[in-house]
């Protein structure tokens, strides 16, 4: 199992992602259990809401290179949580890479601590953050995004908050989202709803017109000799051929 068993407090439905072997890496299993746990939730009069955390020092580290998803089953995750009609809060308190930016970017509102770093590592692997950018641009600053997508960097959880990958940075990210839930629990369920259907529809656009192109495009990078070579670079802990 790569989900901790769901928790429930007034509402608010808790999902842990909890694979500390591969720092919660999105493989096919997470996504697939991932993808289930959050239908069981859509069709839950009970859950208000979800909120999306993870435990040890990493929400996320980006695709599993050893057991990866396909693009299209990682597509349909991070549109079932845009299209979810109850709101995903992500609390975030570790590191997020690659990939784990398109599942906190499909999130609805997301905090993130003083420990969490954020990095868009593609570049560096010879491939591109193609199918995460069905939830990143919509959202992102434009020129934010040119400048990591571009250049791998590392940035801090402030920084996410100021080009709109996290709706806040808080030092205490527990303390910060007690509001947060206590809006969501005294909104009514349609209205909660409706209301998500209002500032989701531009995503919502970009996955239904760019879904099949993208997912044709990372599937082409990830066969490719660069991405081949940076991949092992990677898992052998060097530097790829092409670095000056």
């Amino acid at each position: 199992m790569t989900l901790a068993p769901p928790s429930h407090d007034r509402g608010i439905t808790t999902l842990t992602l909890d694979s500390p072997a591969n720092r919660n890496a999105l493989s096919a299993g997470l996504v697939g259990e991932l993808s289930e746990a959050l239908a069981g939730c859509a069709g839950d009069d009970a859950v208000r809401a979800v909120v999306l955390t993870h435990t040890g020092n990493t929400f996320c580290a980006g695709a599993d290179l050893t057991a990866p998803p396909e693009p299209a089953a990682f597509v349909a995750l991070m549109r079932a949580i845009v299209a979810l009609p109850k709101p995903v809060v992500a609390r975030v308190t570790g590191h997020v890479r690659a990939g784990g930016l398109g599942l906190l970017g499909a999130c609805d509102i997301s905090a993130a601590g003083p420990d969490a770093t954020f990095a868009l590592t593609e570049s560096r692997l010879g491939l591109a953050p193609a199918v995460i950018s069905l939830p990143l641009l919509p959202r992102l600053d434009p020129r934010a995004a040119t400048r990591y997508y571009l250049t791998g960097e590392r940035f801090d959880a402030t920084e996410a908050a100021r080009i709109g990958l996290v709706s806040l940075a808080a030092e205490d990210v527990d303390k910060a989202l007690v509001p947060v839930l206590d809006g969501l629990r005294r909104a009514s369920p349609q209205g909660l709803t409706a209301s998500k259907e209002l500032v989701t529809a531009t995503v919502l656009r970009s996955f239904d017109q760019y879904s099949e192109d993208l997912i044709a495009r990372s599937a082409a990078l990830f066969a490719s000799d660069e991405a081949r070579e940076g991949m092992t670079a990677f898992l052998e802990r060097r530097d790829p051929s092409w670095v000056l």
